[in-house]
């Protein structure tokens, strides 16, 4: 499925939130890596990210 860019936002933001508030990580990210912003775009290029849009 294609996302717009509204989309996207609104499903990586979710994910970072999640993300920084203990949800576990769903994929391998460099211990360098801490931001949950840079955490949540890697889960979203793998295509990993459990969020769903839902269009009328």
């Amino acid at each position: 499925m294609k996302y717009t860019r509204f989309e996207k936002a609104r499903i990586i933001g979710a994910r970072a939130l999640q993300i920084s508030y203990g949800a576990p990580v769903l994929t391998e990210y460099p211990e360098n890596m801490i931001d949950p912003i840079d955490v949540a775009l890697l889960e979203y290029e793998e295509d990993l990210i459990p969020i769903t849009v839902v269009r009328d």
